[in-house]
C-alpha cells in the first residue's frame, strides 16, 4: 500500500504539471513538431577514423570521427565538370575512395529497393558522368578497386567499365518482369530477409557472382489502383488498373534460387555447385578477401537450419564451413548480422537460449565464444581483426535496456557505455572511436563522440530544444509497471496517466501494442511510443483524458528464446491472452474503469487486436486494428512459416486466427486498410468484414485509396490518426467519471 500511495503521489503532481502545458494537436504529430535531431548519414571509411556525410548546400564532406570537423568536401553539387545535377538523394563512395556514384531521380519501389538515375563523380577532377544511359539503375556496386560498377536494370545485370569510357555490356539476358530475376531479391525475399542486392564482385574484380530467383512458377497478387490524390495516377482516371507481383503465401510455391558466375575476360558463365534444401532460401551471397571464395548462405524452408558455404565461382565447387541449427527457427536478425572479415566468420546464435556471438575461423572452426551472461546480444557493430576485439549491444542490465560492449581477445568484455536506457553505437572504420545515441523513456536523443574505452570527448546533439519543447506541451513520464498473469507469467509495460489525474476517480484506459515475434515496445527509449516521436500521440491521448498502457506479452523479445519462441506453432493464442490480462489486471486498480478499456495496434498489433477481442473474456469496450493480418494463410511464406510452419503441416495453428473467431468478437471496432498494401494484402480485411458480417457483428471500416502497409501521404496520415482518437473518444467516453 506504502509503494502505491508513493506512486500516485509522484504520478499526481506530474499530471499537475502536465497540466500547465500547451496543448497537443493531430496536426503536431504530423508536421515534425515532435521530431528529433538525429546525427546520421555517416558512413565510416574503413580503416580510418574518417567519415563521409551528407552536408547542406549540395555537398559531400569528409569529417574527423573524433572532433567532428570537416576535413575536406568530396563533392559540391554547385561545382561539378560535365554534366549538371540540381540536388542527389545519396551516394556510394568507391572502395578506393577516388569516386563517388551519386544517386539521383529515386523512384521507391518495395521497402528496401528504389531505381534511380546514377553519376560516376570523380573526386580529384570533379568530372560528373552519367552511369548509364539506357533507363534506370538498381543495387549498384563497385568492384574492389573501384573501376568497374555493375548493377541490375529490368531484372538484368549490367557492367560499366570505367577504364574503357564508361563501357556497358550486359551481363544476363534472361531477366523478365513476374519471371526471373537476377542480382536482387524477390519480394518476399527483400521484405523478410532484409537485403537489396544479391550481386557481388570477386576480391580481385575479374568475376561478378549472384543470385538467381526464378518466380515463374509463384503465384501473382493483383493490387487494384485508381487515380486517387496526392498523387494523382491520372491512367486510372476513368478505369482503375491493376499492380500485379509475385508474392508466395504460406504453404505455397516459393521462388526457385541459384547462384551464378560471371567471368569479366572470357565472358563465361557458370551455374555454382551450392547445395541448396529442397524448396530452400539463399539469404545471402558474400564476398570475400579471397577471389576464390565466395560466402554463400542457405536455409531449409522450415528456418531451422542455416548453412555457410564457401564457394569458388570459377571451378564452380562448394565447400560447407558452418552449419547452425537452432531449436524452432533461426531469427532473421542474426542472418543479417552475420560478418565475413578477413580472417574470421562472426556468427549470433540464440542456440543455447540467449544470443551470443561464436567466431569462426574462414574453415569452420569455432575459435570463441562472447556472451554477457544471459542477457541477448541484440547488435553487432564489427569486428577489429587486428586486435580481436569485437564491439557489440546486450541488453543489459534487463530486458528494457541497452548497452555496448567491447569483448577482447583475451577473453574479457568491457562495458562501453553505462547510462540508463537505450544506447547504440556507429564506429569508425579503424575502431578507435565511436558515435553513442542515447536516451529513455522521457528523453529525446543525446548524441556523444567516444573513443574505444568508452570516454566522452565531446557532444554532437542534445535535441534540448526538443526537450524544452515536450515539456512546454505537457509530457510527463512513462511510468514502468510489472505484474504477474493469472497463468503467473510476469509481464512488463507502462502507462501514462491523463491531465489533471486523479487516484480518487477512475478513467478510460487505451492498451497499444505490437506483439509479434522478437519485437519490443517496453523499452526504456525515446522510440517507446505508439507512433514514435517519443510517444506524442500517446500524450496527446492522455490530454483528452485516456490512460495509455502498453505491455509487452510472451512471444516478444528482449528475455531469451524460451520466452519469445513460446509462441512458435499457434502465433496470436498466448499474445492475446497477454492483453486480455493486462486488461483484467488494470481492471482491478482504483483508478481504471474496467468497463472503459480499449485496444488498438498496427499490422501484427491489429491482428492481436482482433484476436484479443475475440479471445473469449470480454473485456474490451472497443478496439483499432490497423491493417491486420487475419489469417496466416493470405500471408507471405518466409514470415509466416518461420514460426507456423507450412498450413499442411500446422492446420490446427492457421485455425487460430480472427476470421475464426467472428463470432466470438466483443465490443466496438474500427478496422483501417491501405487498398495498395503490398505487405499485408486487403483481402484479409475484406474477409475478416464478411466473416463479421455473416456473424452478425457490426464495426466500422476505412479504406485508404492507393495507399500502402504505412498508410501515408497528403493528408493521410492525419486523418487516419484522428480517425483512432477520435473512434476511442466516441465509445470509451474521455475523462474521468
Amino acid at each position: 500500500m506504502k509503494k502505491w500511495f508513493c506512486l500516485f503521489a509522484c504520478l499526481l503532481l506530474a499530471s499537475m504539471v502536465a497540466q500547465a502545458g500547451k496543448k497537443i494537436t493531430l496536426r503536431n504529430l504530423t508536421d515534425g513538431t515532435f521530431s528529433a535531431r538525429y546525427v546520421g548519414g555517416m558512413n565510416a571509411i574503413d580503416g580510418t577514423d574518417e567519415y563521409a556525410r551528407v552536408a547542406e548546400n549540395g555537398k559531400i564532406v569528409k569529417c574527423s570521427f573524433k572532433t567532428g570537423k570537416e576535413t575536406a568536401v568530396l563533392f559540391d553539387v554547385n561545382n561539378t565538370v560535365g554534366e549538371k545535377i540540381d540536388g542527389f538523394d545519396d551516394y556510394l563512395i568507391s572502395p578506393d575512395g577516388r569516386r563517388l556514384l551519386i544517386q539521383t531521380e529515386t523512384e521507391r519501389v518495395y521497402r528496401r529497393s528504389s531505381r534511380a538515375t546514377y553519376y560516376i563523380y570523380t573526386i580529384a577532377n570533379r568530372r560528373l558522368e552519367r552511369l548509364s544511359d539506357g533507363g534506370k539503375q538498381q543495387a549498384p556496386v563497385w568492384s574492389p578497386d573501384g573501376n568497374q560498377v555493375a548493377f541490375v536494370r529490368d531484372n538484368n545485370i549490367f557492367l560499366v567499365k570505367l577504364l574503357y569510357d564508361n563501357a556497358e555490356s550486359q551481363v544476363t539476358k534472361d531477366g523478365k518482369f513476374n519471371e526471373i530475376i537476377n542480382g536482387i531479391p524477390d519480394w518476399v525475399y527483400e521484405e523478410e530477409f532484409s537485403f537489396n542486392r544479391a550481386l557481388e564482385f570477386t576480391a580481385d574484380g575479374e568475376m561478378l557472382c549472384w543470385v538467381r530467383w526464378d518466380e515463374s512458377g509463384v503465384k501473382t497478387y493483383d493490387l487494384q489502383m485508381f487515380k486517387g490524390l496526392k498523387p494523382q495516377r491520372m491512367e486510372y482516371e476513368v478505369y482503375p488498373g491493376l499492380y500485379s507481383y509475385k508474392y508466395p503465401k504460406a504453404g505455397e510455391e516459393n521462388s526457385k534460387v541459384s547462384v551464378w558466375s560471371y567471368d569479366i575476360k572470357s565472358h563465361q558463365i557458370r551455374q555454382l555447385d551450392v547445395p541448396v534444401p529442397e524448396d530452400g532460401y539463399i539469404p545471402r551471397l558474400k564476398a570475400t578477401t579471397d577471389p576464390n571464395k565466395m560466402i554463400v548462405y542457405t536455409m531449409n524452408r522450415h528456418q531451422d537450419e542455416l548453412n555457410l558455404y564457401a564457394v569458388n565461382p570459377r571451378s564452380t565447387v562448394s565447400q560447407l564451413i558452418i552449419r547452425e541449427h537452432v531449436d524452432k527457427y533461426i531469427k532473421e536478425e542474426a542472418i543479417g548480422q552475420i560478418v565475413i572479415g578477413r580472417q574470421n566468420i562472426l556468427l549470433p546464435s540464440d542456440r543455447d537460449g540467449f544470443m551470443r556471438l561464436y567466431i569462426y575461423s574462414m574453415n569452420g572452426q569455432l575459435l570463441r565464444t562472447i556472451s554477457v551472461g544471459d542477457h541477448p546480444i541484440d547488435d553487432v557493430y564489427g569486428m577489429d581483426e587486428q586486435t580481436g576485439d569485437v564491439y557489440f549491444r546486450a541488453a543489459v542490465p534487463d530486458a528494457h535496456q541497452r548497452q555496448v560492449f567491447v569483448a577482447h581477445k583475451n577473453g574479457k568484455t568491457e562495458q562501453l557505455t553505462s547510462q540508463a536506457g537505450w544506447n547504440s553505437a556507429t564506429f569508425s572504420g579503424d575502431y578507435r572511436y565511436f558515435l553513442n545515441q542515447w536516451s529513455d523513456y522521457d528523453t529525446p536523443p543525446v548524441f556523444t563522440v567516444r573513443d574505444n574505452r568508452g570516454k566522452t570527448l565531446s557532444t554532437s546533439e542534445d535535441n534540448a530544444a526538443l526537450k524544452a519543447k515536450v515539456a512546454e506541451y505537457g509530457f510527463t513520464k512513462k511510468k514502468p509497471f510489472t505484474f504477474k498473469t493469472s497463468e503467473g507469467v510476469e509481464l512488463d509495460g507502462w502507462m501514462i496517466l491523463p491531465d489533471g489525474f486523479d487516484e480518487g476517480k477512475q478513467y478510460p484506459v487505451v492498451m497499444h501494442q505490437y506483439s509479434g515475434p522478437g519485437s519490443q515496445q517496453v523499452v526504456n527509449s525515446w522510440s517507446a511510443g505508439s507512433m514514435g516521436q517519443g510517444g506524442s500521440f500517446d500524450f496527446y491521448l492522455a490530454q483528452h483524458g485516456f490512460i495509455v498502457v502498453c505491455v509487452d506479452g510472451r512471444g516478444t523479445g528482449g528475455r531469451g528464446a524460451d520466452f519469445e519462441k513460446c509462441t512458435y506453432l499457434r502465433i496470436g493464442d498466448l499474445e492475446s491472452k497477454d492483453q486480455v490480462e493486462t486488461a483484467l489486471y488494470l481492471g482491478k486498480l482504483p483508478y481504471v474503469d474496467k468497463e472503459r478499456i480499449g485496444i488498438w495496434g498496427w499490422s501484427y498489433g491489429g491482428f492481436n487486436t482482433l484476436m484479443s477481442m475475440s479471445e473469449g473474456r470480454a473485456v474490451f469496450r472497443a478496439g483499432v486494428a490497423i491493417a491486420p493480418p487475419t489469417n496466416w494463410r493470405y500471408y507471405d511464406s518466409v514470415y509466416t512459416e518461420r514460426f507456423m510452419r507450412t498450413p499442411q503441416e500446422n492446420p490446427e495453428g492457421y485455425a487460430v486466427n480472427p476470421i475464426v473467431r467472428a463470432p466470438q468478437q466483443h465490443g466496438a471496432l474500427l478496422i483501417c486498410h491501405g487498398l495498395a498494401d503490398d505487405n499485408v494484402h486487403p483481402q484479409n480485411t475484406f474477409e475478416y468484414s464478411e466473416a463479421l458480417v455473416q456473424a452478425d457483428k457490426d464495426f466500422k471500416e476505412i479504406i485508404y485509396t492507393n495507399r500502402n502497409h504505412s498508410i501515408y501521404g497528403g493528408n493521410t496520415r492525419h486523418h487516419l490518426l484522428r480517425q483512432v482518437a477520435s473512434f476511442f473518444e466516441k465509445e470509451l467516453g474521455k475523462g474521468e467519471k
